[in-house]
């Protein structure tokens, strides 16, 4: 058994027991290809989350400081992440980023960029948007209603995959970007607003 299905085990049994989790839509994940999951953003459980309701692996992006702790390192990195320099371009992650979802992997990512103070979904970083536009990938919004707190219900919801052929068709720009942001953020926000209750 790899470190990656051992963890995954190790987390779905918490977000069973604990939080008592509810996986909504895992049949819009494609069973292979390159996947783009963009989720909302709350918690520090949020990535576990993301990767312990579906079966293939998912990768994430870290930020490069937790690298620098041996266990943690060790442990992130047998979960799928790989390490991003924060608050600049990271050329080295954006390179890995498109070279996985070339390769037909699942990559997650929190459009927001932060956790949200408040619980509600906020702007999307045009990150999101060029790592769309660039690959092929299917890109699926995935909504996180929380709160995490013991034997209160969490959902995660995987949503349909986004049409973005227009936008991948049109010239890159800046309000290219902007557009295929706020809809893939859109679509978190609606997908979240129907399961609230």
């Amino acid at each position: 058994m790899s470190y990656y299905r051992l963890f995954r085990g190790f987390f779905r049994i918490i977000f069973s027991l604990v939080f008592r989790w509810q996986v909504i839509g895992r049949e819009h994940i494609p069973k292979e290809g390159p996947v783009i999951l963009c989720a909302n953003h709350i918690s520090l459980w949020d990535p576990p989350l993301l990767g312990s309701g579906i079966e293939r692996q998912v990768h994430f992006m870290a930020k490069e400081e937790l690298f620098k702790i041996p266990v943690i390192s060790f442990l992130i990195t047998k979960f799928g992440a790989f390490p991003v320099k924060r608050g600049a371009g990271d050329r080295a992650a954006i390179r890995t980023t498109l070279k996985l979802l070339e390769d037909g992997k699942i990559f997650g990512i929190f459009p927001e960029g932060t956790r949200s103070k408040t619980g509600e979904p906020g702007e999307a970083m045009p990150g999101v948007a060029m790592f769309a536009l660039k690959s092929e990938a299917a890109v699926i919004p995935v909504a996180i209603i929380g709160p995490y707190q013991p034997f209160r219900s969490i959902k995660i919801v995987y949503g349909k995959p986004i049409d973005l052929t227009q936008l991948r068709e049109a010239k890159s720009s800046a309000d290219t970007l902007k557009e295929a942001s706020d809809l893939i953020m859109e679509h978190i926000k609606q997908l979240r607003n129907q399961h609230l209750s």
